[in-house]
């Protein structure tokens, strides 16, 4: 019965640590993301992306806090990375624009807001980035319509930007 007991005040107090460092981690990002001009909706994946991280450390420390066994534990995560595996290689494309997404939002300089001519030799698409989510990008046209790329397509066939959004840069004396 004492095992539990500290079990449960080892759970309590990992909880109580975690909070504590994403809440700090969270204000650090926003203080960062408000220097450096980062977009809104970057800030909001990055900070989805933290909160996954902490759930991952959260559920290793918890897993080791209460005995679960490696050998069962990697067994148990090694299942789960063959089936999310052969999900992706039976769906291809999907893996294409997860990949396309990622190099979209950190090492492209598009950004949400910017006119941009996606150059395919088949359809004009030419227009204001609307949204780019995990999958697609969404661009209001010059002639009113709403079209879906996904990303892997924008990757693949490139753009040319041809008005960036502005954007609007603070002094950092005003706001401190």
């Amino acid at each position: 019965m004492l095992d539990y007991k500290i079990e449960i005040l080892w759970s309590v107090a990992l909880f109580a640590a975690l909070f504590i460092f994403s809440q700090f981690a969270k204000y650090a990002i926003r203080k960062f993301s408000k220097l450096k001009a980062i977009d809104l909706n970057r800030k909001k994946v990055i900070l989805k992306l933290n909160s996954m991280v902490y759930y991952l450390i959260a559920a290793i420390l918890l897993a080791i806090i209460w005995g679960v066994e490696l050998q069962e534990f990697t067994v148990f995560i090694s299942s789960v990375l063959a089936v999310v595996g052969v999900a992706f290689v039976a769906q291809w494309s999907i893996l294409s624009n997860l990949t396309a997404s990622v190099i979209l939002f950190f090492n492209h300089p598009l950004r949400i807001g910017d006119r941009i001519r996606v150059q395919d030799k088949d359809f004009d698409w030419t227009g204001h980035v609307e949204d780019i989510t995990g999958f697609y990008l969404f661009l209001k046209t010059d002639k009113g319509e709403n079209v879906t790329i996904p990303n892997s397509i924008v990757i693949n066939r490139g753009i040319e930007i041809l008005e960036p959004k502005k954007v609007i840069q603070t002094d950092i004396n005003q706001s401190v």
